[in-house]
């Protein structure tokens, strides 16, 4: 079947799909849960739907909305990309799919990628390493985390208590280590590493903070990885664009999870092939790798930054090109939610952190001081984000 003509994207935040769907071409209609003002610019239409990151979609509010701006049909017209935020709720997933050509994992595969009783038994059957998990708090909750099924971002992620089993939840061994993505594109037998980029949290929390490409990993761990790669593909079906994520700790290394779907992966290594992460995805789920892949020449980073206090974005601001997901004029921000993403690029590692964290001091004072400064002019107010 060819490749419709426009695609409908759907993610929590669908900025990254909306930038790469541009880069690599492609027409797109966008559906998240914030309408950034980049977002908006890189789709032909978008709508904003009810949810919010830890809950994920309001279910009618998407279908509705779907239904608006891509409706469904026989055959199909629009093609589905979705990003985070559909781990958690495959058969949404699946009537969204209904009518719409889907480039992504099936909602089958999304149910064996995430369930995690039969995912850590599929590691142990292929002899692959991970941490202990328990379906109910250990007797000592000391160095356990609680995670919810299908979560995604790691605000779902807590330290582990005695008492009851929490609805949803599994419990799993903390591991020393360093957290490091293996992003890759798959076509249902076969895996092509991209890279491994290494990820950090937001201050106080395990919220996804931000990552770093290239990771510093072992020759050893590294060699390691593609054979994981395509016995995962193989066993799940995964098609497109996929992460892995590690907990790595010098030649050994344990499985967290897989991420059945492109995410913050688009943001450090897009941008290298003339067809686009967009592009390869696509083709990826058609059954096509690429024959070779070129990482990025320099290295680098984002960071997602969460307000730590309830904030008022000024109505006039002239965003740096590094800033991305740039909330509307004048938007109230909430305590905890996601303010925007910041970029860099630089010839090391140690360089784009550095820029990474002097970007993310100056988004910060520049918005908790705005009278004073050069970026914000001044604050009123107006409609709400996130």
């Amino acid at each position: 079947m060819a490749e419709p003509d426009i695609h409908l994207l759907v993610a929590l935040s669908g900025r990254a799909l909306a930038v790469a769907a541009r880069r690599a071409g492609r027409r797109a209609v966008v559906i998240d849960l914030f309408g950034d003002t980049d977002t908006r610019a890189s789709a032909e239409a978008s709508a904003v739907v009810a949810g919010d990151f830890n809950t994920g979609f309001e279910p009618d509010d998407l279908l509705a909305a779907a239904e608006r701006l891509a409706p469904a049909a026989t055959p199909p017209r629009f093609g589905l990309v979705y990003g985070a935020g559909l781990e958690s709720r495959p058969d949404l997933l699946a009537r969204l799919a209904a009518g719409r050509q889907l480039f992504g994992n099936a909602p089958a595969t999304v149910t064996r990628t995430k369930d995690p009783r039969a995912f850590f038994a599929l590691l142990a059957r292929l002899g692959l390493p991970y941490p202990a998990i328990a379906d109910a708090p250990p007797p000592d909750p000391a160095g356990w985390l609680m995670k919810r099924v299908g979560g995604s971002g790691g605000g779902h992620v807590a330290p582990a208590r005695a008492g009851a089993a929490a609805a949803d939840c599994y419990y799993q061994r903390r591991v020393a280590g360093v957290p490091i993505g293996a992003s890759f594109l798959a076509d249902g037998r076969r895996a092509r590493l991209l890279g491994f980029a290494e990820q950090w949290s937001a201050p106080g929390s395990y919220r996804f903070g931000g990552l770093v490409q290239p990771a510093t990993i072992s020759a050893r761990a590294a060699a390691a990885i593609p054979a994981v790669l395509d016995a995962l593909t193989r066993e799940l079906g995964l098609v497109g664009l996929n992460s892995l994520d590690l907990i790595v700790a010098g030649d050994a290394f344990h499985i967290l999870e897989v991420n059945p779907r492109p995410g913050a992966n688009l943001d450090v290594f897009d941008g290298t092939d003339p067809a686009g992460l967009f592009g390869l995805h696509v083709r990826a789920c058609e059954g096509r790798l690429p024959e070779r892949w070129t990482p990025p020449p320099q290295a680098t980073a984002m960071a997602v930054l969460y307000a730590d206090r309830t904030l008022r974005v000024p109505r006039r601001v002239a965003w740096p090109d590094w800033v991305a997901d740039r909330p509307a004029l004048g938007a109230r921000i909430e305590q905890g939610a996601p303010i925007c993403t910041v970029l860099a690029a630089a010839p090391s590692r140690a360089a784009v952190r550095a820029a990474i964290d002097a970007r993310s001091a100056r988004v910060f004072s520049e918005l908790l001081d705005a009278k004073d400064s050069a970026m914000f002019a001044a604050a009123e107010e107006t409609s709400h984000h996130a």
